[in-house]
């Protein structure tokens, strides 16, 4: 698997993260959940299974 453009993927914050400890999320086609730490955003980025973490945003 090539690794994808993370350049053109639109992240997202939750409307309820405040005061910079924040992670962002984005989708690869409704496929992978990409997360990453909102102060480091060229930083590290974790590739989840979609069906994973919408299970993990269930509990």
């Amino acid at each position: 698997m090539m690794a994808p453009d993370l350049s053109r993927l639109v992240w997202h914050r939750s409307s309820r993260s405040g005061g910079g400890r924040c992670v962002e999320v984005a989708s690869i086609e409704g496929v992978l959940a990409m997360v990453r730490d909102s102060k480091d955003p060229a930083g590290p980025v974790l590739a989840f299974p979609v069906s994973s973490w919408t299970s993990f945003l269930s509990r």
